[in-house]
């Protein structure tokens, strides 16, 4: 069974286990989609002429039950393998321990308080864009992942959001935005707005389709590297605008 987030996980049985990289180890080299695997000696062993084997016999290396990760897709694949020399801790890619671990984080896109669904905005009048911060939907996140020895610590945080506006204008910023007060008015958000020059009466229901798409930045250490990592997450939101009503 797949563990998102986690190594590979360890056969039944007892015996010797190590880790190493399936694309180096097993099927000479070919497998080279299968990475950050781990190794559970087969105890007891085959019995001689046992496909298991490979064509070997008993005492000629070993098998082993070999638990590796296939690809970028998260699943991971389970086969018996022999091998001719024991599986080095050595070959666990740091790299992918960082994946794993964010893999473990439940990164999600902006948690959007501003502008809401159920507001009524004005074409003209600033409007200001803000988001709630959790360590989900902004950061800073932490997680860790282990294999082989090696552990690998990742911390992600958001450092944009681009606003597609749904009137074809995008705006990108940099912070969680500014939350409004009754104080400020009529002036523009100091840190993320935009003005709406129509009304969104021709738009699909009524509304602009708003989209907030958040850049999460991510670096990692461990293994002796270290790296950065993108993850991009997506939220929607539709708004309503319209033109200042004039009482006669």
């Amino acid at each position: 069974m797949n563990v998102p987030g986690q190594a590979g996980g360890q056969g039944n049985g007892s015996g010797a286990g190590g880790s190493g990289n399936a694309g180096d180890q097993a099927d000479g080299g070919k497998s080279t989609d299968l990475t950050n695997c781990t190794y559970k000696l087969v105890d007891p062993p085959p019995p001689a002429g046992s496909l298991d084997w490979e064509g070997h016999e008993p005492g000629d290396g070993a098998v082993y039950e070999e638990t590796c990760r296939w690809g970028d897709s998260g699943d991971t694949i389970v086969r018996i393998v022999w091998l001719a020399e024991p599986p080095g801790e050595d070959a666990v890619d740091p790299a992918v321990l960082a994946q794993q671990a964010v893999d473990q984080m439940t990164l999600l896109g902006p948690d959007i308080a501003s502008p809401r669904s159920t507001g009524r905005y004005t074409v003209g009048v600033p409007m200001w864009m803000w988001v709630n911060q959790s360590a989900t939907t902004y950061g800073p996140n932490t997680a860790s992942a282990s294999a082989g020895g090696v552990t690998v610590t990742a911390v992600a945080k958001v450092s944009k959001i681009a606003w597609r506006m749904g009137d074809g204008s995008t705006v990108t910023c940099t912070g969680p935005g500014t939350p409004y007060s009754g104080s400020a008015g009529m002036a523009e958000s100091p840190t993320c707005g935009h003005v709406y020059s129509t009304t969104s009466a021709g738009a699909p229901g009524g509304k602009y389709a708003v989209a907030a798409t958040s850049t999460w930045t991510i670096g990692w250490q461990g293994g002796g590297a270290a790296g950065q990592l993108t993850e991009i997450r997506q939220s929607d939101v539709q708004v309503a605008v319209g033109e200042v009503q004039v009482v006669r």
